[in-house]
């Protein structure tokens, strides 16, 4: 069999476990989310930095190709109640490392099977198939042995713990370990000697001859002192078998027959040893790994996650010490303090109105409130120590866009053209963000379309966030509440990044533009000369 046969074969079926149920640790049995995952990232992702969590999240997993996971979010509260049992499962230390070890044995199996690829020698090629075989059979023995000593609380690993019980004792299983550990023990057995001659070797059987490895290791170990000044070059990594190598293995398949023999049968047999579930479960379960893995420095550091409380019926969102997941992992970079807020929202409430001083913190309100939805809808804990979310259909972002010379239109004429195509698609299970909308009209022309704007997401009864200059729009009606972010009341050129439910006062979107057109007091004192 060649290496694309190998790979092939490799996974091609599932054991026949009859009555289990279980398929995934990351969908419900039979559920329609599991029938596939996106391959690129929601067009939201860069206006909410959920691009730069999922690439952290994952990129020390690229051979799993999570990603996807990532990109596809949960339509049913079950599905994501399921995976939010299995996260709070992997909480426990004690399984987490056996998962941990679990992919370990996994991964060196399949690197045992990419050697066997690569090579060209067909005796070499069925040893590593072999090791191959003898290491997923101890990790999966291994593995269901720390899952059968305890109940487990949540179904994905109550299920998977009967699968594997099943499974280690079925006798597709029996009969592959009990083949792989017979074999691997003939061929340790064998012990030859090698005599090397005037350019030739000779091998033959092991006839108790002296072992001389001690001796010549005392010989030279005199060499491994250290000498200053002295020379060193670097041995050169061979990779593989070379062709002597391989012609000592022939003749060893010469003088021990049958263990060869047995070799070859064990390969020709068991070509599709590896269960589709089993693999499956392998690459899935690094979904929960990698995000708490990310998540683990954000609370050593004390900073808190929780399982939020999700709905499709209710409206009133909360959180309380909340953040944005994004910036809190670049703050702890660079020892930075992340600073938490509080939101809620009551009937008949649906959207934050956002507004206050510049670099205050409002679109960072913004970005949190999408985040934390969306990671929600993946099953996933959330920044807070507590939160309770609505389950939306579809999350649409308005953010500034840098103008394009080449889109031929202007930035107002883009705004109106983007955000119409929210409205159209919009429903009121949908969660819209708009950050700074028409900033580049006049104060008279942004508070009319603005108006227009939340007149129509009121009507749709969507829950959203809109940041803002224009403090009209915090008052528009009683689904509209104003968030305001404060600066330090000795010196209000200090911003706090909190923000609180109160009126808009009206000097926010004044101090812009005096600060835009160089009109401040400060600005004013360094142009006039008195």
């Amino acid at each position: 069999m060649d290496g694309q046969g190998l790979r092939n074969a490799s996974v091609n079926r599932a054991a026949d476990v009859a009555g289990t149920g279980f398929c995934s640790i990351l969908y419900e049995p039979c559920d329609a989310d599991s029938l596939g995952a996106a391959e690129r990232q929601p067009e939201f992702f860069p206006d909410l930095n959920l691009n730069h969590v999922i690439d952290g999240v994952t990129v020390d997993w690229q051979e799993y190709n999570l990603a996807p996971f990532f990109y596809t979010p949960l339509t049913r509260l079950e599905a994501i109640s399921y995976r939010q049992d299995v996260m709070d499962e992997l909480g426990d230390r004690e399984l987490l490392d056996a998962v941990n070890s679990f992919s370990t044995g996994m991964r060196a199996m399949r690197g045992r099977l990419g050697e066997a690829e690569k090579c060209t020698y067909r005796l070499a090629t069925e040893r590593l198939f072999l090791d191959a075989a003898v290491t997923y059979c101890r990790t999966v023995c291994r593995f269901a042995g720390v899952l059968a000593g305890r109940a487990w609380r949540s179904t994905g690993f109550a299920e998977l713990r009967r699968y594997l019980s099943l499974y280690s004792d079925s006798d597709q299983f029996r009969v592959l370990s009990d083949d792989a550990e017979k074999v691997l023990s003939g061929l340790s057995a064998i012990r030859y000697s090698l005599l090397i001659k005037d350019g030739t070797v000779t091998v033959r059987r092991y006839k108790g001859e002296k072992d001389y490895s001690v001796a010549v290791e005392a010989t030279f170990d005199k060499f491994r002192r250290e000498h200053e000044g002295l020379l060193r070059m670097e041995a050169r990594n061979w990779e593989g078998m070379n062709h002597i190598e391989a012609m000592v293995q022939e003749r060893l398949a010469l003088l021990f027959p049958d263990e060869f023999r047995a070799l070859d049968r064990f390969y020709a047999t068991h070509t599709d040893y590896l269960d589709s579930v089993i693999c499956r479960f392998d690459r899935e379960v690094q979904f929960y790994v990698s995000y708490l893995a990310y998540l683990e420095p954000l609370r050593k550091s004390g900073l808190k996650f929780c399982r939020p409380r999700v709905s499709t019926t209710s409206k009133e969102v909360s959180g309380k010490e909340a953040f944005d997941l994004a910036l809190a992992r670049k703050l702890k970079t660079d020892r930075s303090e992340v600073v938490c807020n509080d939101f809620y929202l009551q009937d008949p409430e649906r959207i934050f109105v956002v507004s206050g001083p510049n670099q205050g913190g409002k679109t960072t309100f913004a970005r949190m409130f999408g985040q934390m939805h969306y990671l929600a809808s993946l099953g996933c804990p959330v920044a807070g120590s507590q939160a309770q979310l609505f389950l939306f259909d579809r999350l649409f972002t308005h953010f500034e866009h840098q103008e394009r010379v080449e889109s031929l239109r202007g930035k107002l004429q883009d705004d109106l053209i983007r955000i119409h195509e929210i409205i159209e698609n919009a429903t009121p299970r949908s969660i819209v963000i708009l950050n700074e909308i028409f900033s580049s009209t006049t104060l008279k022309d942004a508070v009319y379309l603005g108006r227009k704007i939340m007149a129509k997401m009121s009507e749709l009864d969507i829950v959203g966030v809109c940041v803002t200059f224009l403090d009209e729009l915090a008052s528009l009606s009683e689904k509209t509440v104003s968030m305001v972010s404060l600066v330090n009341r000795e010196n209000p050129a200090v911003r706090t990044f909190k923000l609180e439910r109160r009126p808009a006062d009206g000097l926010a979107y004044a101090l812009a533009i005096a600060e835009k057109y160089g009109v401040t007091y400060e600005a004013l004192s360094q142009r006039i000369k008195v």
